[in-house]
């Protein structure tokens, strides 16, 4: 796969339309960075190697955040026996909106013996911010994978809820061009307070993993224990954890956790956190 670097400056008044393409081959015995394409404000980090043959990369918006109308489209492909973490130097933030739905749109394929691992940090919905989120993950049969998403409804701090807006979070998970799991999730002010929904937690996140066995589901069982707001199943080989919580940072720092019991076995390396969730 060929270099290729090239930028368009083309801006919008009001909106932004950006679009990211990145690939990755496992090259001289580590896993490199070889297509990177942008268009608008999406744009990386140079690659980071702490683990060696693993691959760090850090997505970048520079506006800082996305107003209404903003289409983000994020396209990865992980060729084989490749290792890649994703990640994000601060959390993503989404306005609020008088209209306009901002639309974010992610591909991620993982070819046969490569791993991904999809950890960006929060995503923040300020009060009547209205997101339309799809993630497509198509993963080969012998593939790995561990992603998180990480939600906060409203600015707690400043004693915001989320009583406008909405968020429609879409994942679609396939495995050997199969389809394996597809969900859909419709976020707005009742599901934020309702008994069924959130629950006046500010904090929602799913992290998905796979493949895991029923040894690895239980150790993610006795890590969840007695906790309220945690939950862990297993549908076939996909690992699947639920939290909520008041504050994001105890969501964060328990889906760590989760990573850090499973990662060693799936990916063939301990844990090592990116260098940027330190600053």
């Amino acid at each position: 796969m060929d270099n290729n670097y090239s930028l368009h400056t083309d801006t919008f008044c009001t909106e932004w339309e950006a679009e990211l393409r990145l690939g990755f081959v496992y090259r001289a015995n580590k896993t490199v960075m070889a297509h990177c394409e942008h268009r608008g404000p999406l744009t990386v980090q140079r690659p980071f190697y702490p683990e060696d043959k693993l691959c760090h990369v850090y997505l970048l918006h520079p506006p800082g955040g996305v107003v209404a109308g903003d289409r983000l489209n994020i396209a990865i492909n992980v060729d084989e026996n490749a290792q890649v973490l994703i990640t994000t130097p601060a959390a993503g933030k989404f306005y609020r909106s008088v209209g306009k739905t901002a639309t974010q749109t992610v591909s991620l394929t993982v070819a046969e013996q490569a791993s991904l691992e999809w950890l960006p940090q929060e995503t923040l919905l300020f009060e009547g911010a209205q997101l339309d989120s799809s993630c497509c993950i198509n993963l080969g049969d012998n593939s790995t994978f561990i992603g998180w998403e990480v939600l906060i409804l409203g600015r707690p701090a400043a004693d915001e809820g989320f009583t406008q807006g909405f968020a429609s979070l879409h994942w679609q998970i396939r495995r050997g061009g199969r389809l394996h799991y597809h969900e859909r999730i419709n976020l707005d002010a009742q599901a934020f307070t309702a008994n069924w929904g959130l629950q006046n937690n500010a904090s929602f996140g799913t992290l998905f993993a796979c493949p895991v066995n029923s040894h690895q589901l239980s150790l993610v069982q006795d890590l969840i224990a007695e906790q309220p707001g945690r939950g862990v199943t297993l549908l076939d080989d996909l690992l699947i954890c639920r939290a909520l919580d008041q504050r994001a940072d105890k969501l964060r720092a328990f889906f760590e956790q989760v990573r850090d019991v499973l990662r060693t076995e799936l990916i063939g390396q301990k844990s090592c956190n990116p260098r940027i969730w330190a600053t």
